[in-house]
């Protein structure tokens, strides 16, 4: 969710502009109005799912839209724009005052029209407007917990055993409220794992994410050694996720706990891609095999291609046999990212865990290895304890005039 704009404060904004000498104009004007604080620009209209992905990232209160390049491309991003949750303003930007881009703009769900030489004393009543607009929203908490997140690029690689021990050393290293959420709606695993009997599941959360209240809440959640833990549903559930109530749900959920560890199906699905949105840090999940290596390449090309920001993703290689020979600066080559940790293979530790359905200990490699993962994790945010005053950090990004 965007700041809200004080008075004299600048409006955070996402400026994507085709046409590169109506946004030079544009942009010429922002030290003499002091109006905007441009967050992106952006050089080609984005596909929607791009787009959601940078207003989630970035939060702006507006999106300062090129109509004159294409004004049919220009007026069906602004109807996805007016359907996101929180709301975020449109500013139409025109090289003309073009009559029918206007209407059409409005009509769309527009709330601005800005056109060349971008006058002062043009945008004068236009910025008082939206300073209103973006003034009525509601800050975020400053008192939110942190949001990680575990995924892989092929399934089967162990990312939610990762997810759900590292949720344990968490537990036993802070003491703190944790939540372990399995997101993996068609194959999810937590649940049976853990040997759980549970009556509701994560879809049930999702579906009643405008009502909870800790009264629900709890009823939802299942404890199990100390955590809270949504599971996947019982029976496979295939029908689309509305991202709206998805945010919602960790946006609730980050108010309650101070981690919230995301089980995630594998990358490329689209509820992965608006949870990765919400989270401070995410571990992509491979192995050391070919066609694991081989999607997880893919998966960080599609990453930085959406506007994910590189630095917020970290792999790790699992099931490391002492007998591999892929270095990590092999490795991270091959991906173009760091390689954050390699954790060794130690199958009958884990296979004594899954059959007793306890969490898996720091005494054997497999433990320790996962244990100085969870102690990084802390380190990273400041010993586990919340962040003071300001948002928490997923939303602490610096203004910066990309080029995407």
């Amino acid at each position: 969710m965007s700041t809200p704009v004080q008075k004299d404060s600048q409006i955070t904004a996402l400026l994507i502009a085709p046409n590169r000498d109506l946004a030079q104009q544009f942009v010429a004007t922002l030290p003499q109005t002091r109006a905007f604080q441009v967050l992106a620009d952006l050089k080609s209209y984005p596909p929607a799912q791009t787009l959601e992905v940078r207003v989630r990232q970035l939060k702006p209160s507006v999106v300062l839209l090129d109509l004159a390049t294409d004004l049919a491309a220009a007026t069906e991003l602004i109807r996805f724009i007016a359907g996101l949750t929180p709301a975020v303003q449109v500013v139409g930007l025109h090289t003309l005052n073009n009559s029918d881009a206007i209407l059409q703009s409005l009509r769309a769900g527009a709330t601005e029209f800005l056109s060349a030489p971008f006058e002062l004393a043009s945008q004068r009543d236009a910025i008082a407007r939206l300073r209103r607009l973006c003034g009525a929203e509601v800050p975020v908490s400053q008192q939110a917990g942190h949001v990680i997140a575990f995924s892989s690029a092929k399934p089967g690689s162990g990312a939610s055993t990762l997810a759900t021990q590292t949720a344990f050393a968490l537990r036993r290293l802070t003491a703190q409220q944790i939540l372990l959420a399995d997101f993996d709606l068609t194959g999810g695993t937590i649940g049976f794992y853990l040997k759980l009997s549970h009556n509701y599941s994560v879809v049930d959360a999702l579906q009643h994410a405008e009502h909870l209240d800790p009264t629900l809440w709890s009823s939802l959640a299942v404890n199990h050694g100390g955590l809270d833990i949504l599971p996947s549903p019982a029976a496979p559930y295939a029908d689309p996720v509305d991202g709206g109530r998805l945010r919602l749900l960790i946006d609730h959920a980050r108010e309650l706990y101070d981690w919230v560890i995301l089980d995630l199906p594998t990358v490329f699905s689209q509820i992965s891609l608006i949870a990765l949105a919400e989270c401070e840090r995410a571990y992509l999940v491979t192995t050391s095999e070919l066609p694991s290596l081989h999607l997880t390449r893919k998966a960080m090309s599609m990453i930085s291609q959406v506007g994910f920001p590189k630095e917020r993703f970290e792999v790790l290689v699992n099931r490391v046999e002492r007998r591999d020979d892929i270095g990590a600066a092999n490795l991270e080559k091959l991906f173009n990212c760091p390689v954050h940790a390699s954790l060794p293979n130690d199958y009958f530790s884990l296979h004594r865990v899954v059959t007793l359905g306890q969490p898996l200990g720091p005494e054997g490699e497999l433990g320790k290895a996962i244990e100085k993962l969870a102690q990084g994790l802390c380190h990273a945010f400041d010993e586990g304890k919340k962040p003071g005053p300001g948002p928490a950090p997923a939303r602490e990004l610096r203004p910066l005039l990309s080029h995407a």
